[in-house]
């Protein structure tokens, strides 16, 4: 039987965010929709960050696509828990793929944020990390302590392991610091990046 023992998180998603963001500077990242962009631009805008606008589910399966493309890069996803459920699917794939140089980070604060709070099915008893680890994910982690920051900066920056981290934050609207919404120029400036011609 499932029992709800959700508990609210308490770490400061943007800060969170901030460490992680720097202590990964190879890192080729892509964002969800909505406050991960916020977060990852608050952090630093990079011509390695690829902002998702307007595209629900997607950041897992354009994540995965990058990590099989670019193989000898760290790709690392961050996203929210309304963003991951819509696209649970994409964990699937990602563990018949298992590219070793891929890391989901989940900022999990048990609600869809951007469509005015709604509980979401983590707050339900959904596990994110449980749902990865059935997917064949090499590791899961659940973590309410912000030190964890550095574990998972470990992971993504040594290319040796497939996994997620599902990171409980507060639920709390920080002010918006909104990333370049030209998703032509945001394409252009990422395959620069990578040495190829803009298209």
């Amino acid at each position: 039987m499932n029992q709800n023992n959700y508990q609210h998180g308490t770490i400061n998603r943007r800060e969170f965010v901030k460490e992680l963001v720097d202590l990964c500077p190879e890192a080729l990242i892509v964002t969800g929709l909505g406050s991960p962009s916020y977060d990852v631009f608050a952090a630093g805008d990079r011509p390695q960050n690829f902002y998702l606008w307007g595209a629900m589910g997607a950041a897992v399966a354009m994540g995965l696509g990058i990590a099989i493309a670019q193989p000898q890069k760290p790709v690392l996803v961050i996203t929210g828990d309304g963003e991951m459920l819509m696209g649970l699917g994409s964990l699937a794939a990602v563990g018949a793929q298992k590219p070793k140089n891929l890391t989901i980070v989940v900022l999990d604060n048990g609600h869809y944020a951007e469509t005015g709070m709604q509980r979401s099915h983590t707050s339900l008893g959904v596990e994110l990390t449980g749902v990865a680890s059935a997917c064949n994910f090499d590791w899961t982690l659940s973590v309410r302590d912000p030190a964890l920051v550095g574990q998972i900066a470990d992971q993504v920056n040594a290319k040796n392991s497939c996994g997620l981290a599902n990171i409980f934050i507060e639920a709390v609207d920080y002010p918006k610091a909104l990333p370049p919404r030209d998703g032509t120029y945001i394409k252009n400036r990422f395959r620069q990046h990578l040495g190829f011609e803009p298209f």
